[in-house]
């Protein structure tokens, strides 16, 4: 039997979107060190390093000395896929589309098209305090790109948390305000922490290693104040009320 298709059903629709994405900003172009450092992390957050995609911003480095295809090679051995790659001369933008991946334009360039008429109202100061037992409260919005941990104990967030940003911490992890990015409790294997927050979209969850994507999520739960446990080995979503 043979199926019979619609000729004149378009087959893909191009729609504009707002996804979320980690930039990786470089700040040596040395792979070795680059390395290193993934791997420290790596250590420290696994959950995350589930084949995420990232965009190298490479503004801050000399677009001589910039290998692009090792440097791709070695977020790929870490389980990161570079998707993107931001800022760099000519040189560097057709190296990005030789290796299949985007190329945007420098951050300062996309500033520049602000219009000028726009006045942005002035960033809150973002303020981190220290409590005891190695806890830490952050009084602020967590932005995109960015990573708040608590290596020692609980993270209490004292506002938002964006998408593409990351809070983790060794205890808890507390998000008065709504969770967009990934948040990681029980970095160390602490199962009996947890993550609460007030308003559930997270990219990721994740408690001692064990962790749900945005599309694993019930979504009854989504934008709902939530505790989130492990239970008999698996990640509990419960809603608080």
């Amino acid at each position: 039997m043979s199926l019979k298709v619609d000729q004149t059903a378009t087959a893909f629709t191009f729609k504009g979107g707002m996804l979320p994405m980690t930039v990786m900003e470089l700040n040596s172009p040395d792979p070795e060190r680059i390395s290193a450092q993934l791997a420290g992390k790596l250590s420290q957050s696994p959950a995350f390093f589930q084949h995420t995609p990232v965009v190298l911003s490479v503004e801050k480095l000399d677009d001589t000395s910039l290998a692009l295809e090792r440097l791709c090679a070695v977020c790929r051995s870490h389980k990161l896929l570079p998707v993107a790659v931001r800022g760099g001369n000519e040189g560097i933008k057709q190296s990005a589309w030789a290796l299949g991946l985007g190329w945007f334009p420098p951050q300062e360039s996309r500033e520049a098209r602000t219009l000028a008429s726009v006045t942005p109202p002035p960033p809150q100061t973002p303020v981190m305090e220290e409590v005891g037992s190695g806890g830490r409260i952050f009084r602020g919005t967590v932005r995109s790109g960015q990573q708040i941990s608590a290596a020692e104990g609980d993270l209490v967030v004292v506002g938002a948390v964006n998408a593409g940003a990351e809070v983790l911490a060794a205890g808890s992890v507390h998000v008065y305000g709504p969770l967009r990015g990934r948040a990681l409790a029980g970095i160390h294997g602490d199962r009996d922490c947890g993550i609460f927050c007030h308003e559930l979209h997270a990219e990721l969850l994740s408690v001692a290693g064990n962790y749900k994507r945005l599309e694993d999520i019930d979504p009854s739960l989504l934008n709902t104040t939530v505790q989130v446990r492990l239970r008999d080995d698996q990640l509990s979503i419960e809603a608080l009320v």
